[in-house]
């Protein structure tokens, strides 16, 4: 009584103390108590007590129905009887309300069948238990009405702690009594109030998509009944979802598919079919015309492969789902979008016509397809392609309408582009350059222009751009000399960059006769100097112009120099933000690549000149201007020497620059190794130099490997790590730098284990984790030669048992993939000279490895992270065959069999056998995923097994069998 009592003052805190504190204090007890064995009886209780005000009802209806779910386990087996009488009382008592506590009662009823097997609730499992509580209290029959509904979600509801094997049992059992289930809700059609609550549960055991035949289906009374419902004046939210289901159900393969299902679809379609007109209906209410919308999508989504053929019947789907394209709510629309993009899969995918044997079989099939649905597709364009139009009030919409907004233009051009698909993208553009000539007709003139017509049609001409064969030369070259004629407002001059960006490839290929560039790229001057939108776009479609136009731009180098110098001096009216200037430092590198070596080396020295130069005069200033500049004024011009470096594919002449500039990089390096930001800029731009360079690089690369060391020892940069392993990558097996690299391993990899000793340490230095077992796996596959013989290898496995369960996500990643890389090391040429090494390091801590993986996937790491850790004791398995077997064994018999079954063990072991034996891994992932859910199925028993695995202590050595 006192805990009843705790609980109620908690609760009435909670909702109502004024004190914020206190609330949170009253939240923080009571989710804590309903972890609690005491929960179960105090909830119980005072579910049973009739003082509960609402507040205390529905927090106990809550903790009970979590109880069942996740704790049903704390409970002796002799306790099913009871809480099984308790929870039906408790759903008579709340048969009318409150629906929300009622609700909760049901699906703690359902989720402890989820738990107990069927011969536990009597003869015939829960539904025939069900069904008779439902003949002999008839008045309560709403109540149990509900727990019918739940009953099936609960075999997809993974909330519930079952083991698996158990769950699959019960889905077993239902599909046993879908017929009984049926014939209890047939029985309560009878009562007219309940109607909706009965179509409602049908669709519930429709999920499941198993069990019955469609020629039984067909003529069912509760099948009749919703598709009746259909064409009464109120349409019925639970008839729509009732033959939605059965929609669905009809395709599934669980069910059987198409062919079994023959005669419930012909039940079906003719009944949707007949609502197509009130699509149309203005009278009818916006979610009645929604629901009608979703049942023909749904067809479409369902029927494609039989509407795919073109039959006449399958085109009057097709019809109908224009009519819902057409519909002036977007919401309603874009239910088709769906169904026009499988469509269309379907209708150019080879793989869809193999059944027609030869290839001029499957070419006329094809065509004669395609011909079919041209129409539909035509109206489609027209249909969608206003939808991208800018609303009048754009300016002034909120942040979520905006981004609404956005969403819609992208759909459609989604939608444009399976049209594109099936019509061939000349035949769309012309479409849209009607839309475009109507747009600009009728954008009026003087200060009433209005750009937002004309931007949509260009909006959606770009949206094709990859669909539109760069020999087009109708309509391509009109829109192309209209471009320079448009009003320059923001929006419109915007979506004009990035047209011509996107047609750079049609510009590339049009005849040299066509001087369309010069004015086209004033535009994109126009479009830097406008606002920042336009200055995006400009920048981008430079870029564009730059990299398919290359060839044709080599001779214009002073003036694309001229629009660079504007760019990143910033002295310009240009409103480029640094980050977009990149695609201009990007688009004459580009440029540049197309030049003859000496031109090109001329070319980059001017191209450095106005990045480096502001990076010289803060050095010249002196160590203390340099070392207290903010991070931000040198990155930018750092960022832009990465570019050049990254794109500028000369490599001879990249490294003669990188060797001209390495006295400027030094000094950054010197001054300024403990900013990481500033650290990480220059490595990224040295990164670029030594991908680009290669073998070019020369003795400068000696000199940054040198800085590294001796920085890293100093300053434990991550980003040290992540330059040394690009260099690895180039050099690793160049046996000219063996002496060079292997020193930098050493030096790199001796400093990261002295600071990673514990997950303590690990999880306060995720980064240099990440990058030191990146390296490291670099290390493995560039350089086996130089690492697995030096002892810093030993010392890395050591220092990679320490941090597997670290919870950052790519550090966690890099550790389980280096390990991975060891145990597939056989894989990689050459390697049989290093299995003996490698063995000699991992086989005294194969135990060790394989329990803090098993513990991994039982619940160390998080569930997401399953696949990774999973590989990792595969590729154990498959190295160290028998040896990794006895390893698995002696860590799984340390979990308690309360945790996990013999039999679960055995399941488990025999993944772990298969694997050893050469069986493809993919093939096994199930079986250890299945592992890992009996140990994750509830906080205690995660805990359980986490204590007898201990994951984080590397001494406990479990007997292995000889």
């Amino acid at each position: 009584m006192d805990l009843q009592n705790t609980v109620k003052e908690a609760l009435n805190a909670l909702y109502h103390h004024p004190d914020d504190a206190v609330r949170a204090q009253a939240d923080q007890w009571l989710q804590e108590f309903q972890r609690t064995l005491d929960a179960w009886q105090v909830a119980d209780n005072l579910l049973h007590d009739a003082t509960s005000n609402l507040e205390t009802l529905i927090f106990c209806s809550q903790t009970l129905r979590s109880k069942v779910q996740r704790d049903f386990e704390e409970l002796p087996s002799e306790a099913f009887c009871p809480l099984r009488d308790s929870l039906n009382t408790l759903l008579k008592k709340f048969h009318k309300g409150p629906p929300k506590v009622r609700t909760q009662i049901s699906i703690a009823v359902a989720a402890l069948a989820v738990h107990v097997p069927a011969n536990d609730w009597g003869d015939g499992g829960i539904v025939k238990w069900l069904g008779d509580e439902m003949n002999i209290h008839p008045e309560y029959v709403p109540g149990f009405l509900e727990l019918l509904t739940v009953l099936p979600e609960e075999v997809f509801n993974y909330k519930i702690s079952a083991r698996p094997e158990r769950r699959r049992q019960f889905e077993k059992e239902l599909v046993a009594q879908m017929e009984v289930a049926l014939s209890i809700l047939t029985a309560c059609l009878n009562i007219a109030e309940l109607k909706e609550p009965v179509l409602e549960a049908f669709a519930s055991w429709l999920r499941m998509r198993h069990g019955l035949p469609g020629s039984f289906l067909a003529s069912h009374p509760l099948v009749l009944t919703a598709l009746s419902s259909l064409n009464s004046e109120f349409l019925s939210e639970a008839a729509v979802n009732v033959v939605s289901e059965l929609i669905h159900y009809s395709t599934s393969g669980n069910s059987g598919g198409i062919p079994v299902h023959m005669p419930l679809i012909q039940v079906i379609v003719p009944r949707v079919m007949s609502l197509k007109e009130q699509l149309r209906d203005p009278s009818k209410d916006e979610e009645d015309v929604k629901a009608i919308a979703r049942l023909f999508a749904d067809m479409g989504d369902s029927y494609i492969e039989f509407i795919a053929t073109g039959s006449d019947e399958s085109i009057l789907i097709v019809h109908a789902l224009l009519e819902v394209a057409s519909h002036t709510e977007y919401d309603i629309a874009s239910m088709s979008f769906n169904f026009w993009h499988n469509l269309q899969a379907k209708l150019i995918r080879r793989d869809s016509y193999v059944s027609f044997g030869s290839e001029p079989s499957i070419e006329a099939e094809r065509n004669r397809r395609l011909h079919i649905f041209r129409p539909a597709y035509e109206s489609l364009v027209s249909l969608v392609s206003f939808r991208v139009q800018y609303p009048q009030d754009y300016e002034d919409l909120f942040r979520e309408d905006l981004k609404d907004f956005k969403h819609t233009r992208y759909a459609v051009a989604d939608v444009l582009v399976d049209a594109a698909s099936v019509l061939g993208g000349d035949a769309v553009l012309k479409i849209l350059y009607g839309k475009l000539m109507e747009a600009v007709t009728n954008c009026g003139n003087g200060d009433q222009i209005d750009g937002r017509p004309t931007e949509a049609a260009l909006f959606c001409i770009r949206a094709i751009s990859n669909y539109v064969s760069v020999s087009e030369s109708e309509v391509m070259p009109q829109v192309m000399a209209m471009l320079p004629k448009l009003p320059q407002q923001p929006q419109l001059l915007q979506t004009v960059c990035l047209t011509i960006g996107a047609y750079s490839k049609w510009l590339d290929a049009a005849s040299s006769e066509l001087s369309l560039l010069p004015s086209l790229i004033d535009i994109l001057m126009s479009g830097m100097g406008k606002c920042e939108d336009s200055a995006a776009a400009a920048a981008l479609g430079f870029r564009h112009i730059c990299d398919d136009c290359r060839k044709k731009l080599c001779g214009c180098l002073d003036g694309l120099f001229h629009i660079y110098n504007r760019a990143v001096s910033g002295e310009g009216l240009f409103k480029l933000s640094a980050e977009d200037s990149l695609h201009l430092v990007e688009a004459l590198c580009m440029v540049i690549t197309e030049l003859p070596p000496d031109d090109a080396k001329k070319a980059l020295e001017i191209l450095c000149l106005p990045v480096v130069a502001p990076i010289q005069e803060v050095i010249n200033l002196g160590p203390e201007t340099l070392e207290k500049k903010p991070a931000r004024e040198l990155t930018v011009h750092i960022d832009r020497v990465a570019y050049i470096f990254r794109y500028l594919n000369h490599p001879e002449a990249v490294a003669d620059a990188v060797h001209r500039l390495w006295p400027i990089f030094k000094a950054i390096f010197d001054i300024r190794a403990g900013d990481m930001r500033t650290m990480e800029s220059l490595c990224r731009a040295c990164k670029y130099a030594v991908r680009t360079s290669k073998r070019f690089m020369g003795i400068t690369i000696g000199s940054m490997l040198e800085e590294i060391q001796v920085l890293y020892r100093q300053h434990h940069q991550p980003c040290f790590l992540y330059l040394s392993s690009e260099v690895i990558k180039i050099f690793g097996s160049d046996p000219s730098c063996s002496s060079y690299l292997k020193n930098l391993i050493e030096v790199l990899f001796k400093q990261t284990v002295c600071l990673l000793t514990s997950i303590k340490e690990f999880t306060a230095r995720p980064d240099i984790a990440d990058d030191c077992f990146l390296l490291a796996s670099r290390c493995i596959r560039y350089c086996p030669q130089l690492f697995i013989p030096s002892e810093v290898f030993q010392l890395l496995v050591d220092c990679s048992l320490n941090g597997i369960t670290v919870q950052h996500r790519e550090a966690s990643n890099s550790i389980l993939t280096f390990l991975s890389d060891i145990f597939d090391l056989a894989k990689l040429d050459k390697a049989e000279q290093y299995l003996s090494l490698r063995d000699c390091v991992i086989i005294p801590r194969g135990v060790c490895i394989t329990r803090i993986l098993i513990a991994s996937l039982a619940g160390a790491l998080p569930s997401s992270r399953l696949e990774t850790v999973t590989y990792a004791l595969l590729a154990l398995a498959r190295a160290y065959g028998v040896h990794a077997l006895e390893w698995a064994k002696a860590c799984v018999s340390l979990i308690p069999l309360t945790a996990v079954t013999v039999v679960e063990r055995a399941r488990f072991l025999q993944a772990i056998s298969e694997a050893a034996s050469g069986v493809d891994i993919k093939s096994l992932m199930l079986l250890i995923e299945e592992m890992s859910d009996v140990c994750r199925r509830n906080r205690n028993v995660q805990e359980i097994v986490q204590g007898s695995l201990r994951p984080l202590e590397l001494n406990i050595v479990p007997a292995v069998s000889q």
